[in-house]
């Protein structure tokens, strides 16, 4: 198997080596950036299988690198945070971070994560191309090429994003709770919470969503979780978040 590459962005010396030399212990290979543009400079040159990115990064703050990067690469990226706030959290989240670890957190934890994250790529990839598209109102989901058209034109969506709705359209009609969603496109072994799901369906809505704050596609049925409509039927007692 093919050594994974995993990019450190972290200004602290101590904790990146530290990091650094435990994933090198883990089988993966390893490189280290202190600065924010370093962080993309090195993303864009070394191609890395994931990014583990400190928010708090000199010449340019991690959720800019996050959002540079994010512009180019479908690469999995595990924020790091010294606090333990949600609007760091979600803000990362909005930007297109996978993942997310508060600061003091243990190297098991960590490297679940990793590990977690690793193989969610990796099952995506295993993915059969010959998978034939679904279309619902204007939506086409194309799952061999990962690629998704509103009437046509290409809409540019997020790993997770385009997880979720791929999910979402195959079982159309159905209501899917938080839970069962945060299980199945994040894995059983997410540490997350359900509140990442919230953000990803906000940002999925504002792609393909003629009008984002009255949803007729992807809708929310009250306490419960979402539903993919392929009509403008409101059956449920549903309301945008």
């Amino acid at each position: 198997m093919e050594t994974r590459r995993i990019l450190v962005a972290e200004d602290d010396r101590t904790l990146a080596e530290t990091l650094a030399y435990n994933l090198k212990s883990e089988g993966y290979e390893a490189s280290i950036a202190r600065t924010g543009l370093d962080a993309i400079t090195l993303a864009r040159s070394q191609e890395p299988d994931l990014l583990l990115l400190d928010i708090m990064l000199p010449e340019m703050d991690g959720f800019e690198v996050c959002r540079t990067v994010r512009s180019s690469s479908s690469v999995p990226i595990i924020m790091l945070t010294a606090r333990d706030d949600e609007v760091d959290r979600v803000l990362g989240l909005e930007l297109g971070a996978d993942d997310y670890v508060v600061k003091p957190f243990s190297l098991r934890e960590l490297l679940a994560r990793i590990r977690a994250a690793l193989r969610r790529v990796e099952l995506n990839n295993n993915a059969g191309a010959s998978i034939e598209p679904i279309e619902a109102d204007s939506i086409e989901i194309r799952p061999g090429s990962r690629s998704v058209y509103r009437e046509g034109v290409s809409v540019h969506l997020l790993p997770r994003e385009f997880d979720l709705l791929l999910h979402l359209m195959r079982n159309r009609g159905l209501v899917l709770t938080r839970e069962q969603l945060l299980e199945t496109i994040w894995g059983h072994d997410y540490l997350g919470e359900a509140r990442t799901v919230d953000v990803h369906v906000r940002r999925l809505r504002v792609k393909i969503e003629q009008d984002p704050s009255d949803p007729r596609l992807i809708r929310t049925v009250y306490g419960v979780g979402y539903t993919f409509e392929d009509s403008g039927r409101r059956d449920h007692d549903t309301r945008a978040l």
